[in-house]
């Protein structure tokens, strides 16, 4: 009985992540109400199955630690734009071949880290939750195109959801605090019933079990800009989630080696490839899990099995499903603003410390975030280069992304005799004074030390 509280708990702990992501995306690339409830039940079952995978224990996949996994928000972004773009078929090639890429090169993952330092990682993450913020202010207004855009019944409601999860945040802590943002979805949501906002038709017309289906929603297509998004985002979440197993390690009391690193790659690789299947995400691991897991001292893996044995089941009932999907577009937005400046925040945060260290990198910074934002605000600017350069400069989380990974080779791995000189002067100013004093002196200390 209470390993099952345990994991209803880590279950609650995760809930609103899993279910945001299929609303936001399904909302924006104009799914029917009965795809979105499949969208979000199928990604329910996915994170259970994705996490099952991470925590077990063989030579080929899992980190084997306590860790649940759901669909990262970095990737709420890239996959709008992919879907606007080219079509939902073009989201799911692009996360099964992305997953592909991952589950191949994670042997070699290890030594390609050093081209996504917190400096690059801190950028694209910042660029990220930066455009995402438009969905979540549209989506405060009611919703793209709505006749009352900007009413004050959904100025009301969105803003007394994140006024109700800000306090929430504030004056509570541990558990209650790590739902801060389910709480304020519950209770926006009952606020907009009693204003006769919500229709409940979608949930009566859900059936109580479903069958999951392979490409129910789109038969994947493939098309290389996406996979080159996707492959960029996965490789931003695998360096995300090693900071993660780290810190499970130190948690369980368990070193965390080459190997198991790559296990823990591969684990990821393949839900995503699984998820683009079943038509729903890729698939990383969730650090308010680990959080909850400190507080709470219970680091057992069979606790979080028990937890993704409930999300497989609840993947399955499309009328469980059906209830998130009756969330009014104001009451998610309320929740979006907390949510994408969350990851805006988890970028500042990547990038503080070394921001401080030289103003090389306050530069990479600069130009990858302004280039990046700037694209995404005005597409056209390279109307006039070719196709196939345009592939590149078209899409402000690639642009963005290629220049922080090139700035930080010109700034940080290429050898300067600036830097060479600066290394050089503080070897010295780290030496015994009686060997900078030269080789003279260095022989009579010899000397008198006989």
């Amino acid at each position: 009985m209470k390993t099952t509280l345990l994991g209803f708990q880590h279950l609650l702990a995760m809930y609103a992540g899993a279910v945001l992501v299929p609303l936001i995306v399904g909302n924006a690339i104009g799914l029917t109400p009965t795809q979105l409830t499949y969208l979000v039940s199928i990604d329910i079952l996915m994170c259970g199955i994705a996490t099952i995978l991470q925590i077990s224990r063989n030579k080929y996949f899992g980190i084997g630690l306590p860790v649940v996994l759901g669909c990262t928000f970095t990737a709420v972004g890239p996959m709008i734009l992919i879907g606007n773009d080219y079509g939902i078929s073009a989201i799911y090639g692009a996360v099964i071949a992305s997953g592909a890429i991952i589950f191949f090169i994670s042997r070699f993952f290890g030594s390609l880290v050093k081209f996504f330092p917190p400096i690059v990682t801190g950028s694209v993450v910042t660029i990220i939750g930066l455009t995402l913020i438009p969905v979540a202010i549209t989506n405060m207004g009611g919703g793209q195109g709505v006749e009352d855009f900007g009413s004050m019944i959904n100025i009301g409601l969105s803003f007394g959801t994140l006024l109700f999860i800000i306090l929430m945040f504030r004056f509570t802590t541990g558990f209650l605090q790590s739902i801060a943002i389910l709480m304020g979805l519950v209770v926006g949501t009952v606020a907009a019933v009693m204003l006769g906002m919500v229709d409940f038709s979608n949930v009566q017309e859900a059936s109580y079990v479903h069958i999951v289906t392979p490409f129910f929603l789109a038969t994947p297509t493939f098309h290389l800009l996406p996979i080159v998004i996707m492959t960029l985002v996965a490789m931003v979440s695998l360096v995300e989630s090693t900071g993660v197993y780290f810190a499970l390690g130190d948690i369980c009391e368990q070193e965390i080696d080459q190997k198991m690193l790559e296990k823990g790659y591969r684990a990821e690789g393949l839900a995503s490839v699984i998820g683009g299947i079943f038509n729903a995400f890729p698939y990383t691991t969730f650090s308010q899990n680990v959080g909850l897991m400190q507080l709470s001292g219970v680091k057992s893996r069979r606790v979080v099995f028990v937890t993704a044995i409930m999300l497989i089941s609840l993947g399955f009932l499309p009328k469980v499903a059906a209830l998130a999907t009756i969330i009014p577009p104001a009451v998610l937005g309320g929740a979006m603003v907390a949510m994408f400046g969350m990851v805006v925040s988890q970028g500042i945060k990547m990038l503080i410390p070394v921001i401080s260290k030289t103003q090389d990198n306050a530069m990479i910074v600069a130009c990858s975030v302004g280039l990046g934002l700037g694209v995404a605000a005005v597409p056209d600017l390279f109307q006039q280069l070719p196709k196939n350069v345009q592939i590149l400069t078209n899409n402000g989380i690639v642009l963005g992304s290629i220049m922080a990974i090139f700035l930080n080779i010109i700034f940080n791995m290429i050898p300067s005799k600036k830097k060479q000189m600066a290394k050089l002067v503080n070897e010295a100013k780290a030496m015994p004074l009686s060997i900078k004093e030269g080789p003279s002196s260095v022989l009579v200390s010899t000397a008198d030390h006989k």
